[in-house]
């Protein structure tokens, strides 16, 4: 997606040049008296397109569960929540620290930030960008996170109380959203491939994107697509 490369994890967060700097702030480790709480990663990644609706709702919510609940947001170009583990970027081992330390990742539609939760063995809870809310340009990421949807890869959130509902589950059981870890096993390949069909099947069948590149997959190795 827009903003959303892979070379072996989610350039969608790495720094490159002409392209916002990662904090410095980084989201703080768990500490023993975190033990109890569950851990939820929220990333939005760097598009330019500002993603308030979802941080908004992120931060709401929170404010009923803050005993239960240390959150981090990565809320890129959106409006700056009032969260003390709120950060605007996250450079790539931060993300994945983050990611490896988290209980529940709710994230955006971009294929990168998907995988990349998968990879460390989360179900992510996803809310797409939506056009015609200014979120992106188009509606590639609503259908994208509809088909992973549908096939069991994400747990899709379109509305506010969906996601209400899905956070609600996490909080109760946070193993509902969790699938094998392991970057290497067959699954895991399979899972990348299964992204991949997809979104050659909605480029294709979209003549505005069929010049536009918006998903590029991760790194071969020896030939094979990671």
């Amino acid at each position: 997606m827009s903003g959303e490369t892979a070379a072996g994890a989610p350039p969608a967060h790495r720094v490159a040049p002409g392209r916002p700097r990662a904090a410095t702030r980084v989201p703080r480790q768990r500490e023993t008296g975190d033990v109890a709480r569950v851990q939820l990663l929220a990333a939005v990644g760097t598009d330019k397109h500002p993603f308030d609706r979802l941080v908004d709702w992120l931060a709401e919510w929170h404010g009923g569960v803050v005993d239960e609940v240390g959150l981090t947001v990565q809320h890129g170009h959106s409006r700056a929540p009032d969260l003390p583990d709120a950060v605007a970027f996250l450079g790539h081992d931060q993300l994945q620290a983050a990611m490896a330390s988290a209980d529940l990742v709710v994230c955006h539609g971009g294929p990168a930030t998907i995988l990349e939760a998968r990879r460390h063995g989360h179900l992510p809870i996803v809310v797409p960008r939506d056009p015609a809310r200014g979120e992106h340009v188009d509606d590639h990421q609503v259908l994208f996170a509809r088909r992973l949807g549908a096939a069991g890869m994400v747990a899709l959130c379109e509305t506010r109380q969906a996601l209400l509902d899905a956070l609600a589950a996490g909080l109760a059981d946070p193993s509902r959203f969790a699938v094998s870890a392991d970057p290497d096993s067959s699954g895991q390949r399979a899972a990348v491939r299964r992204v991949g069909q997809i979104v050659e099947e909605l480029v294709a069948a979209s003549p505005r994107r069929r010049h536009r590149t918006w998903w590029r997959p991760w790194a071969r190795r020896n030939g094979e697509r990671r």
